[in-house]
């Protein structure tokens, strides 16, 4: 089984360079201060800086989705948010752009607004709309695992199945062509499980080729994120460079095909040395 997909005319998949994804936010409440670019001319020079690093296209979020932020704001703040950067990016570098968004009206304003992708972290669950908007609009997918209120523990990737089957589901029946469908792991978005949450990503991480025969490419997002923090001992995301470029190349040689980062030159550089390796195991 060869797992490929299309994103913004972007293959990727099995067989393929590991495809990296710049994560910009214009919401200030995002736990990173720097991702966040509010102004137009700072939001421009970020994402061409990211596609001259060789990012593949840049991951536009409105809202924090960190599930340990308070940072939920108003759907039409959301939408009009998206809606401003997206356009502006797509107007003035012809980059291709995907939103970061889990509710039915940002991702309107944003497909309208030139985003050819939606980046869920919900996997279709957070909005009973979203599917219907992703349906209608021919855009690329990636579904995301995220605890959905429950705790108890268990085995991480048992969960982690369960979520992203389940979320493939939804995209089935709405019609989504699959085709166009990258899953995520959600590495972040668990922490009530009877376990340590840093713990349960690095199992997770670990574990990444357990999700292959979902048939969907991998996308990991491990840039800055809190189980760093846990694991290095430092609790400012702006000095977790070097735990995050530790976790893309675990996620790499664990079977990751395309990398959510902050920091695209870093990353691409990490990334192809984990690629050398993983090829070189693979002819052994």
């Amino acid at each position: 089984m060869t797992n490929r997909a299309c994103l913004a005319g972007l293959t990727v998949g099995d067989g393929l360079p590991v495809a990296v994804v710049g994560a910009l936010n214009v919401s200030p409440e995002s736990f990173y201060r720097g991702s966040i670019m509010t102004q137009g001319d700072d939001l421009l020079r970020a994402a061409h800086a990211m596609r001259a690093a060789g990012a593949a296209f840049v991951d536009v979020g409105a809202m924090s989705s960190a599930p340990y932020l308070a940072a939920r704001i108003p759907e039409s703040q959301e939408a009009d948010r998206l809606g401003w950067a997206i356009d502006l990016v797509v107007r003035k570098l012809d980059l291709p752009v995907s939103a970061d968004t889990s509710r039915g009206a940002p991702a309107r304003a944003a497909v309208d607004a030139g985003a050819r992708i939606i980046n869920d972290v919900t996997g279709l669950t957070g909005d009973a709309g979203m599917a219907q908007v992703v349906a209608g609009s021919g855009v690329g997918l990636i579904l995301m695992a995220s605890e959905r209120g429950e705790g108890g523990g268990g085995d991480p990737m048992k969960m982690v199945r369960a979520r992203l089957e389940e979320s493939l589901d939804i995209a089935r029946q709405a019609g989504i062509d699959p085709s166009r469908i990258v899953v995520d792991p959600g590495i972040g978005f668990f922490r009530n499980q009877g376990m340590a949450w840093q713990d349960w990503d690095c199992v997770v991480l670990a574990r990444l080729s357990a999700l292959r025969d979902l048939g969907r490419p991998v996308c990991i997002g491990v840039s800055r994120k809190s189980f760093i923090g846990a694991v290095a001992g430092e609790d400012d995301p702006g000095r977790r460079l070097p735990g995050s470029l530790a976790a893309t190349v675990a996620a790499v040689l664990s079977g990751a095909q395309l990398v959510r980062t902050h920091d695209v030159a870093d990353t691409v550089q990490a990334v192809k040395v984990a690629e050398a390796i993983r090829r070189a195991g693979e002819q052994s």
